[in-house]
Formats: structure tokens, sequence, C-alpha cells
């Protein structure tokens, strides 16, 4: 049986670098997406190919294959080699040719919905929704979110062990916002473990307009690692507390942590769900701030694009996403939409022309999750 899936990429609103340690984050889906095909092959391997061009991935089912460097082998060898850990009689092969408007390297998660979309195909494929041990592992589209992520990242999962992975230790929320998110709605989550705590409604007369600044959010070597040991050392803290007498970079971070968590996070949420636009943008504002000089993350593109945004008219806008590169969100009226992206891509490529062939610019409602198509 053929299956189609889209899987949405999404945005960070507010509740930066916080997942990682049990903090909470406004997300949504978006309309740019993977769309995936996948049928059913009698060889047990995973097949993976571009729908644009010639590129072909193809990686055995087996728990013992090992990790691939780079690229999008490499995510998924990890899907494979777990999955087939884990659940030892998933051996049924899958081909899924993927096409996808969604930019990569761009913060917008593009990495953790390839992820979703190569685990959903084998999930299917090999029937594991009749598994009971599949049931009691991912009973609900939250559990189901946070394996994926374990997954990727090689955390352990319930009563399984971690692995290697490949991508950054985060706290799924970018899988919580792929698969659990709702359309025309925006989402308030916590993490380890995952959890919902509302939803808010996405105002009718407004868009979200993102520029990708064309420099590349890399987490692979280097950045990789700086992340997973901040990640590691924030998530230590929430397991045992912070330190009496933290380093000063410590104590910024927490209370960047906890100012994003406590304060701006649920402040935003309440806010867009009063249409008070003008305390929405100061508590954006807020977080960009924090980005910028707390966790440092900020590159000159995403510091210009967010101001510029405001400058511009924009209700509230931010850089999302690990940082150093990647994008900005900025929320408009859905009537002004179209002439401020105009306005707002031609100050960016003015002030930095060299960005303009990589850069790129969406409007977007919020989306619905993942799903396969019927």
């Amino acid at each position: 049986m053929i299956r189609e899936y889209i899987v949405p990429g999404r945005v960070e609103f507010v509740g930066k670098h916080v997942d990682y340690a049990g903090g909470r984050s406004l997300t949504c889906a978006i309309e740019a997406a993977i769309h995936a095909t996948a049928t059913p092959i009698a060889e047990p391997v995973l097949r993976v190919r571009d729908g644009r061009r010639r590129d072909v991935v193809t990686v055995q089912l087996a728990a013992d294959r090992p990790a691939r460097n780079s690229g999008r082998g490499a995510y998924a060898a990890a899907i494979a080699r777990r999955l087939v850990r884990d659940f030892p009689g998933a051996r049924r092969g899958v081909e899924v040719v993927l096409r996808s408007n969604l930019p990569a390297s761009a913060g917008l998660s593009s990495s953790s919905a390839l992820v979703v979309a190569l685990a959903m195909a084998l999930v299917d494929a090999n029937d594991l929704d009749n598994d009971p041990a599949w049931r009691a592992a991912a009973p609900t589209p939250m559990a189901r979110a946070e394996y994926f992520a374990a997954m990727e990242t090689g955390a352990p999962y319930g009563t399984f062990a971690g692995d290697e992975g490949v991508g950054v230790r985060g706290g799924a929320q970018d899988h919580v916002a792929i698969v659990c998110s709702r359309e025309g709605e925006v989402g308030q989550f916590r993490y380890l473990p995952p959890r919902v705590e509302r939803f808010v409604p996405f105002p009718d007369e407004c868009l979200i307009a993102i520029a990708v600044s064309g420099v590349h959010a890399a987490k692979r070597g280097n950045a990789r690692t700086s992340y997973n040991r901040l990640s590691d050392a924030m998530r230590a803290f929430a397991i045992s507390g912070v330190p009496d007498r933290p380093p000063p970079e410590v104590a910024e971070r927490v209370a960047q942590f906890r100012e994003e968590t406590d304060v701006i996070v649920p402040g935003a949420a309440e806010a867009l769900s009063d249409r008070d636009f003008d305390t929405l943008g100061s508590l954006v504002d807020r977080s960009q701030w924090l980005a910028e000089h707390v966790l440092g993350n900020q590159v000159r593109e995403t510091i210009f694009l967010a101001r510029a945004a405001r400058e511009n008219g924009a209700l509230a806008a931010s850089a999302f996403g690990a940082g150093f590169g990647g994008a900005v969100w900025a929320l408009v009226r859905r009537d002004e939409a179209q002439r401020f992206v105009a306005g707002w891509r031609a100050q960016y490529e003015n002030a930095f022309p060299s960005r303009s062939p990589r850069a790129r610019w969406i409007v977007t409602g919020a989306a619905g999750p993942a799903r396969r198509l019927s």
C-alpha cells in the first residue's frame, strides 16, 4: 500500500533554549512542509529518494548498522537502527520519496520533520499500530513525538536505552510542535516530559511572515558539541538544582531560562489569546534581547531582521531556533502581509546583498500537524 504524508516545519514564538531543561515554549506548525510518498518493499532497507534530484540513500534495517557522519543518510541510519533495535520485528522495508518546500538549516526544524516523515513511514510499513509493544511504548501523539525525538538525538526513552543519535539533544520541542500542533492554534507546551498546557487560537486577522536569513543554522561538528554541552548542563540543573555559587555565566543563563519559562511564554500566550498585541510585542522583544545578550546565539543578519520587522510595523518579531543563523518570524496583519514582506525583503537585501541568493520569504498561518493523507 502506498501512503502519503504531510510533515510541517514549525515556528517557535518564544521559549528559546528551554525545552532541554524542562521549560515551556509557544509553538505552531507552518504550511511549509515535507511531502513524503512511502511504498513498502521486500528488501529490509529504508530507501530515501529526493523527488527533485537523483539523490538516493539506502540503509539496512539492522540494529548494528554503524552511524553515518552527515547529511540525510545520517538521519535515515539513526532512525532505522533505533527502530529495529527497540522493535526487532520491524524488518519490512520501505522506499520514501521526498518533496519539500521547507528550507533546510533555517531554524524551521527541517531535520526533525525529516525524522518524523521517515519514522512514520517505517511505523506504518511495519504495521506497528497493531503491535502491542509499540502501542504500550507510544500510545499517544505526544508519546510518539517524544520517541521520534529520541530517535534523532539518541536519548533514552522509557525502557529503551539511548544510543548515538544524530541531532542535538533538545527536549523534544520540535517534534512535539510537528506532531501535536493544531491547525489555527498556537500550543503552549512543557517538556521533560513533554505535555500540552494550553492551545490559544491564532488571530484570524494575522499571518506569520518568515525571513530565512540565508545564514545556515548548523548543528554539526563544534556547533553540535557546544549545543549538547549546554543542554546537558541545563538539564542537570533542572534535576539537581542550581549550585549555591554558580559562575556568572551560569547564573545569567538560569535567569534567562526562568524568565522565558515563567514570564515570557505564559504572558505571550495570554496576550495572544486577548489580542493584546502591545503586550505581546513587548514580551517578544524581551525574548529577543535575551537571545542577543545572554544566549549570545544571534548573528548580525537575524538581529537586523528582528529590528527591521518591528520598525516596519510587525506586531511582534523574533529570531528562533538554535541560533547562529536561521530565520526570524514576524506577526503581521493579514491585509498588510504582502506589502510588509516586500519592504522587509528590500531592506534586508540592501543591507546584506551577499545573503540574497539564499534568503527565503514565507507567509503562513498556523498549520495542522504531521499526518497521513487518506
